[in-house]
């Protein structure tokens, strides 16, 4: 049964409700469209019986709320939790730590990687699940039964995913694997938060020398300041390649700065005399580092051969290979390696992929470089 909660006092009768419970699923709904901060329209809460809907734009006062995801004693079933961890903590400041999350067991128990949640309940219980609601405005009122009925959907199954993954995870001697990963999830939500190196993603970045670095770096923060604070997306500010432009440039000019790419006038008499201030200050920053160029053809073989032997080993040892590697662990090292020195991404010399990982790619780099 559904129960739609929009009032503070139905949300206190929700939370005597689940006072005892220790085993909750939680998914939310929201939008982020045209904003940088994603706006929170709806909560869902099963305690794989009842669900609950919570609607975030009827209630005041959530610290009950806060309390109940909070509590330590209560494990918290998400699927794909990255994204429902940063819009609680943005929106209500609610920040959860005991999770299960079922898209990373589904991952570890190799029954798939990076499953969305109704191809999960598909893969594991054939049962089809209506997504054609995932789009929709969330915030406008009241909301359709076709909703309500998708929004109780995405509950309705993480308790038995819970029961089947915990079993398989088990059954595999996978349990720290899984803890490990989960881990790894709440550092990834957390370093989001930081944009000192968002430079570093901009294609063409390594291109630049390294006074142009430093103005990309502080043009950059700039944008990442300012879209927090005006709640845009970073490209309705400036888009990158207009940042990588101006870095390139170093202008010192309003004048200067026409002609760019995606930087029309209306953007120059916003932000221009900023953008200009912020060239002016990166000359008085440290420097940075160049950025690695792309690998030659000599070195992406390497990096083929170093690929093709972990993904002998994640066959050989049932687990999907994106759980295993990435091609940025293998550039890192192999970087390293054409340097002169041994190094490995830190995931791969403190958890369970070091014996799986570390003895192969040592053979593969030995034998070929």
């Amino acid at each position: 049964m559904a129960h739609w909660i929009d009032s503070d006092a139905k949300l206190i009768g929700m939370l005597d409700d689940l006072g005892s419970a220790t085993l909750l699923a939680v998914d939310t709904e929201f939008i982020r469209t045209n904003t940088f901060h994603p706006k929170i329209a709806l909560i869902q809460i099963s305690n794989g019986s009842d669900c609950w809907l919570i609607d975030v734009l009827g209630i005041e006062n959530f610290e009950g709320l806060k309390a109940l995801l909070e509590c330590p004693d209560k494990q918290l079933i998400f699927h794909a939790c990255a994204e429902d961890l940063e819009v609680l903590e943005y929106a209500l400041d609610i920040t959860p730590t005991t999770i299960f999350d079922t898209q990373i067991a589904a991952g570890i128990a190799n029954i798939g990687y990076s499953m969305g949640y109704a191809r999960l309940v598909k893969e594991v219980f054939d049962v089809e699940l209506d997504k054609e609601e995932t789009r929709s405005d969330w915030l406008v009122r009241p909301l359709t039964a076709r909703q309500l009925e998708y929004a109780a959907a995405d509950v309705f199954y993480l308790h038995k995913l819970h029961e089947l993954l915990t079993a398989s995870l088990k059954e595999q001697g996978r349990e720290e694997w899984f803890e490990e990963e989960s881990l790894a999830v709440y550092a990834m939500v957390a370093g989001r938060k930081n944009s000192d190196d968002y430079y570093r993603r901009l294609k063409s970045a390594w291109k630049l020398d390294p006074p142009a670095l430093k103005r990309l770096k502080r043009l950059c923060v700039w944008r990442e300041m300012t879209a927090r604070e005006r709640n845009k997306p970073r490209g309705h500010i400036v888009k990158d390649s207009s940042l990588l432009e101006i870095a390139r440039r170093q202008p010192l000019a309003l004048h200067q700065l026409t002609g760019i790419d995606d930087l029309h006038p209306g953007l120059i008499k916003r932000y221009g005399e900023d953008l200009l201030d912020q060239v002016s200050a990166a000359n008085d920053d440290v420097n940075v580092d160049p950025l690695p160029q792309p690998l030659t053809k000599a070195e992406v073989i390497v990096l083929k051969a170093m690929r093709n032997a972990l993904i002998t080993v994640a066959e050989d040892t049932l687990i999907p290979q994106e759980f295993l590697f990435s091609k940025k662990d293998l550039e890192f090292i192999l970087r390293g390696a054409i340097a002169g020195s041994e190094e490995w991404p830190q995931r791969f010399i403190t958890g369970w992929r070091e014996p799986l990982v570390i003895p192969i790619l040592k053979n593969t780099l030995s034998e070929l470089m």
